[in-house]
């Protein structure tokens, strides 16, 4: 079978806004199609212009399946990214997958939806 998507991932623009509107809370996915026979180790640093970089992140997506991290459910060390701030993230995987980004904007009452394709690196 062959093998589909890259093992590196760019995600140069990221940005998780203070503000939410109503119920509705602002927040960023990171998508991994994985449609391998093994499953996929996944690990993200995230890279900062004013800090140092939060590293280590980790998760798996199984064969055969997607999953979507959500930026604001992400914890290093107990502690969340933080907000206000622009960021991008490097994805490194053990198999090659497909990575999607999107970004949910609430800072307004006509609330946006920006998706891409992450960079392959590989």
């Amino acid at each position: 079978m062959a093998e589909f998507g890259k093992k590196q991932w760019l995600i140069p623009d990221m940005f998780w806004p203070v503000k939410d509107q109503g119920e509705y809370q602002a927040h960023e996915g990171i998508c991994v199609v994985n449609a391998n026979d093994e499953d996929c180790e996944i690990e993200i640093d995230f890279i900062y212009s004013d800090r140092d970089p939060i590293r280590g992140y980790k998760t798996v997506c199984p064969a055969w399946r997607t999953i979507h991290i959500r930026t604001d459910e992400v914890f290093i060390n107990h502690h969340p990214l933080p907000r206000g701030v622009g960021y991008a993230a490097v994805v490194r995987c053990s198999v090659p997958v497909a990575v999607q980004y999107t970004r949910v904007d609430v800072t307004q009452p006509a609330l946006a939806l920006m998706t891409t394709m992450a960079f392959p690196v590989d």
